[in-house]
């Protein structure tokens, strides 16, 4: 990638689970770089451990050996208030379910993490209506969860992911939920972001039509990876 800057730096990552018959492996010993601005596909069969590598990355999830550092900090040794901060601050987040507050309208879901990392209301509510506008619910940023499609909701979302300015956002079968056109929009919309605003994405996703989007794909079978 020439002098672009590494963003996330996995060694020798592991994670494994207890269960009644001995640890099972979900990840086994993954090395990966991503790039600043890079948009990267994460695919495989279902139980690859394709949601374990986003979870183990974003710090969400511990590991059990190797390193992964963001932005040249290593997530995994920082203290769990220290790590819950840098999510907040640095790091977007997009679910298949969209994970939205349901008493909550879309600019106060949007507002959310800006709030909880110290941002002034005002400011809050200005930036989380900016997002809203760029993303095309200027008209529906009043109205709650409930009353969105599910390609509104998924862009609320991805406006939720995107307002704290994050270094890196990890998006996790996106277009999971959604018809094929809603799907197709969704896909477009983090390509154009990605563009526009140099955002780094990390999608884990089945849909072929999600990885051609992206700059690579990285492919996992077994708790390894296969190809990038």
């Amino acid at each position: 990638m020439g002098d672009t800057a590494t963003l996330v730096e996995a060694t020798g990552v592991w994670k494994s689970y207890p269960s009644e018959a001995g640890p099972v492996d979900a990840l086994k010993g993954i090395d990966l770089e991503i790039y600043s601005g890079e948009m990267v596909a994460v695919m495989g069969p279902s139980g690859c451990g394709k949601t374990t590598l986003l979870n183990c990355f974003s710090g969400l999830d511990d590991i059990s050996r190797g390193q992964v550092l963001l932005e040249g900090t290593n997530i995994h040794q920082m203290t769990d208030r220290a790590r819950t901060l840098y999510r907040a601050r640095r790091m977007g987040f997009v679910f298949q379910s969209y994970n939205l507050l349901p008493v909550l309208s879309a600019e106060e879901n949007v507002e959310f993490p800006l709030l909880v990392s110290g941002v002034r209301p005002r400011e809050a509510r200005q930036r989380a209506r900016a997002w809203l506008s760029e993303l095309g619910l200027k008209e529906r940023e009043g109205l709650r969860p409930s009353s969105l499609s599910g390609g509104e909701q998924q862009r609320v979302t991805l406006a939720r992911a995107l307002v704290n300015q994050p270094a890196i956002v990890w998006a996790d079968e996106p277009t999971g939920n959604l018809d094929a056109e809603n799907a197709r929009e969704v896909v477009t919309l983090l390509r154009s972001l990605n563009r526009a605003h140099h955002q780094t994405f990390v999608v884990v996703t089945h849909d072929p039509d999600v990885a051609r989007q992206c700059d690579r794909t990285v492919r996992m079978r077994d708790g390894r990876m296969v190809a990038s």
